[in-house]
């Protein structure tokens, strides 16, 4: 029974046999914690955010893009559907990381 579990666990005769395990980075647009970088997140990323659908995610996307993305996580109060209250409930779960604009500061 052991040698079927042993064989399970290493991926002997699966399509990933031999291949080295791809590494995952500990950060990005969702850190470990939780937390969603809105200068990086996609709209699938941010739609796991509470109160933050389809649309909203869309607008954050196109708010990013429009502007250089986010100073500070604030100017999420910029986008349409995203009042004070909303944000008030977003805060603790993102960050702002380095926007496309800071980016390219340092050339």
């Amino acid at each position: 029974m052991w040698v079927i579990a042993m064989v399970a666990a290493l991926g002997v005769g699966s399509a990933t046999a031999g291949q080295a395990p791809v590494p995952v980075p500990p950060s990005g647009p969702a850190d470990a914690q939780g937390v969603v970088d809105v200068n990086s997140a996609t709209v699938v990323q941010l739609e796991t955010l509470p109160g933050v659908g389809p649309r909203t995610a869309e607008r954050i996307v196109a708010y990013r893009r429009d502007q250089g993305g986010f100073k500070k996580i604030e100017e999420l109060m910029n986008v349409r559907g995203i009042g004070e209250r909303s944000f008030l409930k977003l805060r603790p779960l993102v960050t702002v990381g380095a926007s496309a604009a800071d980016a390219g500061e340092g050339r």
